[in-house]
């Protein structure tokens, strides 16, 4: 059972929004912890927003303010909601920190869309990171995952065994 989950924000999918005058989406405001609190969860939880960022824009020293800040934080359970397309290659960098059990995950239609998986992506994420050992798991289409075994197929929009 988890004391306390952090949740670091880095935007993507989850967290965009369709801007009708620009004819455009835009990464807006994190949706995790309005998510969380209307589905009443039974634990406490902190968001840290860090960047607001389609994953396709996230830098190497975006990562490694990512991996710097869960590093910081005192708590043992961390979800951090991602874009999809380079969620492996973050995942991937953080798998070096110790002693942390860390998800990722995040959507392929934003959160605010009727019919989006977000809320099943957090609800797996939630539930994988209070039950799996130290590590870092990619937490998508109703399946966790190894970083290092899975891939974005992007053709049909879902992650899948790489290889």
């Amino acid at each position: 059972m988890i004391e306390q989950l952090l949740i670091v924000t880095t935007g993507g999918t989850i967290d965009k929004v369709y801007f009708d005058d620009k004819s455009d989406f835009q990464v807006g405001e994190p949706q995790i912890g309005r998510i969380l609190e209307e589905l009443g969860v039974g634990f406490r939880f902190s968001v840290i927003p860090i960047i607001r960022k389609d994953s396709l824009h996230i830098t190497d020293e975006d990562r490694e303010l990512i991996r710097a800040t869960i590093t910081a934080q005192p708590v043992r359970h961390v979800l951090l909601t991602h874009g999809t397309d380079t969620m492996v290659d973050t995942a991937k960098v953080l798998s070096t920190i110790a002693d942390k059990t860390i998800v990722l995950t995040g959507a392929l239609n934003p959160a605010r869309f009727r019919g989006s998986d977000a809320e099943f992506n957090i609800g797996t994420a939630v539930g994988a990171v209070q039950s799996l050992p130290p590590g870092v798991y990619i937490a998508m289409n109703g399946r966790i995952w190894d970083p290092m075994k899975v891939r974005k197929n992007v053709s049909a929009n879902r992650f899948e065994a790489a290889g």
